[in-house]
């Protein structure tokens, strides 16, 4: 295999996007969806679940606890069960990063206009607290490859994942 096929091909990745409940609620999936896509990402598994608070203990990890608090993890637990969740399994080129630069800023008041969260959200984490609430902002996206991988196996099976080309792929190979 020539060497500048197979470095590029290093380089597609895979990463975990969830839509939140705020983001079925707000009847948002289309337009979400449609920012991937016409990025050129490929979905390769998606469904919806109305999870747990024991499947949602199991995303959102101890590490986030320690990393942000347990009061942080309580209200993103309770959050993320408050109404069905659409699971996507995104893949493309240097997918983790590019993804998150196309859903903005964690906290919405600090995403960039033309992210899904700068253009669909607007909650501040000191609004959220004052109200004893997780911050609304719509989605979740892999931060890095290692929380990629060990949340695409919790949310997809290997059977539930797809293999297919899109044109877009033409441009990349």
């Amino acid at each position: 295999m020539d060497n500048g096929i197979q470095e590029k091909r290093t380089m597609i990745e895979r990463s975990l996007v969830l839509i939140k409940p705020d983001g079925i609620q707000r009847c948002l999936i289309g337009k979400i969806i449609s920012r991937f896509e016409d990025a050129g990402f490929k979905i390769i598994g998606m469904k919806m679940r109305w999870i747990d608070q024991e499947f949602a203990m199991l995303h959102y990890t101890e590490d986030i606890e320690k990393r942000r608090g347990k009061f942080v993890r309580d209200k993103l637990i309770n959050f993320i069960t408050e109404g069905p969740v659409l699971a996507l399994c995104l893949e493309g080129v240097d997918a983790i990063e590019n993804i998150r630069k196309i859903v903005g800023d964690t906290e919405p008041r600090k995403a960039m206009p033309g992210t899904i969260r700068g253009d669909f959200a607007h909650v501040t984490y000191e609004y959220a607290d004052n109200k004893n609430i997780a911050v609304k902002n719509l989605i979740h996206a892999s931060s890095n490859k290692e929380d990629s991988e060990n949340e695409i196996k919790l949310w997809f099976s290997e059977k539930e994942l797809h293999s297919y080309k899109t044109v877009h792929e033409m441009h990349i190979l």
